[in-house]
């Protein structure tokens, strides 16, 4: 008997991490991390887990839309959902009278990613894989059928889709065993956060050092002499060897980023991330041709695959910082990472926040074993909060995610922590 959906929960779940200014940066000053979080039940077997990654207020905004795109999900059966992965997909990103919403941004995107999400994590238990493990053992066929091809033909085709994966399936077993081995390399951005005080950077770069961690990210983009100052700091504690990153948030026009980065320079950085409008294709373009040999970073906030396509063709991107819930879920990573693979343009993909390090642990363990060319400038992020929260929190090891065992996409939080961080009326919230 397969598995009927039979309900669709979603809750308003947030964590009050701008009381230590965790997260915190030149734009988002005392973010709240958040989720909308959706549930599956079924009839048979396990439940599919899925989440929206949310700043605080408006996270209500993604729970209503979760609801209102359900009735696409509820009665249906797994095996229905799996076998038109990519219809599937298609109706929720395109329901005709939510689309006037987006069409294919912003919070009903969002929306459809965490039911899809859920969907895949749903399929992932129910096989008892890993989400990695599974995605890895698909033909080249059944990924390409999972794939909207609507707006990207002219940068990828399902022809040149199924030519990348076939060049990389005979070396996706070789590629396991090196996951196995070493890890997937990460940097982290918790101690950069723009919140924290000097002391408190130079203390968490000593503590993140002793664990392993030899890439770092701090965040800038407020004063120009305090970003200076601050790296300064960050690269005497690494010393000339670490890896430093510098992120932006989109606080500069282009001029102001391509100027701030002249005085940042000499603390050679591997990239400047999000320096000006995440839409601003072309700003991005003239920045990376102003500031090379320092790369540029974006993508955690680019809305759908045709805003990556874009970045693509304009060589506007150094690095491809994937976000598992800004897109709409699994399916569309898949088109990204393919046009990433095709460009030549290694995948960073974007952790900051709760629940990402979760879902994009199993993204870049894919992208590696059967998609990208090499590990070479493949770095993930990582952020130390809130992983207590789940109930298969990801592993750390020497600075390096290791490849996760259980089944399903590793998003599902313990109870306890959903009860006690439901917006407005957790016990975390009820004093507020």
């Amino acid at each position: 008997m397969t598995a009927t959906i039979t309900d669709v929960v979603v809750r308003d779940i947030r964590f009050p991490t701008s009381r230590q200014l965790d997260g915190s940066d030149a734009v988002h000053k005392a973010p709240d991390y958040s989720a909308a979080y959706v549930v599956l039940r079924t009839d048979d077997g396990p439940e599919g887990h899925g989440l929206s990654f949310t700043l605080g207020r408006g996270t209500e905004l993604c729970v209503g839309a979760i609801r209102s795109l359900s009735h696409l999900v509820r009665g249906r059966t797994l095996d229905s959902i799996m076998a038109d992965m990519r219809g599937f997909s298609r109706s929720l990103t395109n329901e005709e009278q939510l689309r006037w919403l987006g069409p294919e941004k912003g919070t009903i995107h969002m929306a459809g990613g965490a039911l899809i999400n859920a969907v895949w994590d749903l399929y992932a238990k129910r096989d008892g894989k890993p989400l990695w493990k599974l995605l890895a053992n698909m033909t080249p066929a059944q990924l390409v059928a999972c794939i909207d091809f609507h707006y990207i033909a002219d940068a990828l085709t399902p022809e040149q889709a199924i030519d990348i994966l076939e060049t990389a399936a005979p070396t996706r077993p070789n590629r396991e065993a090196e996951l196995r081995r070493s890890g997937i390399p990460t940097y982290t951005s918790s101690a950069g956060w723009l919140g924290y005080s000097d002391d408190k950077l130079r203390s968490l770069c000593k503590q993140y050092m002793q664990q392993g961690w030899s890439r770092f990210k701090m965040k800038v983009g407020v004063d120009v002499d305090d970003d200076v100052r601050r790296a300064a700091i960050l690269r005497e504690q690494i010393g000339p060897d670490g890896t430093l990153m510098v992120d932006a948030n989109q606080a500069w026009d282009v001029p102001q980023a391509i100027g701030h980065m002249r005085h940042l320079a000499p603390f050679n950085p591997l990239w400047i991330e999000e320096p000006t409008c995440a839409d601003d294709v072309l700003g991005h373009a003239a920045i990376a041709q102003a500031v090379a040999p320092i790369g540029v970073a974006t993508g955690e906030v680019c809305h759908n695959r045709v805003m990556f396509k874009q970045f693509f063709q304009a060589r506007a991107m150094s690095f491809c910082q994937i976000d598992a819930c800004r897109l709409a879920g699994v399916n569309e990573v898949i088109a990204v990472l393919l046009m990433a693979a095709k460009f030549n343009i290694p995948v960073c993909p974007h952790a900051g926040g709760v629940g990402l390090a979760n879902y994009v642990q199993h993204l870049a363990a894919f992208n590696y074993i059967a998609v990208a060319p090499s590990l070479e400038n493949v770095v993930v992020e990582y952020t130390d909060h809130l992983h207590e929260h789940f109930v298969d929190p990801v592993v750390i090891k020497n600075g390096k995610y290791q490849l996760p065992t259980a089944p399903g996409y590793g998003i599902t939080m313990k109870d306890e922590s959903l009860c006690r961080f439901e917006f407005p009326t957790g016990k975390a919230w009820a004093a507020v």
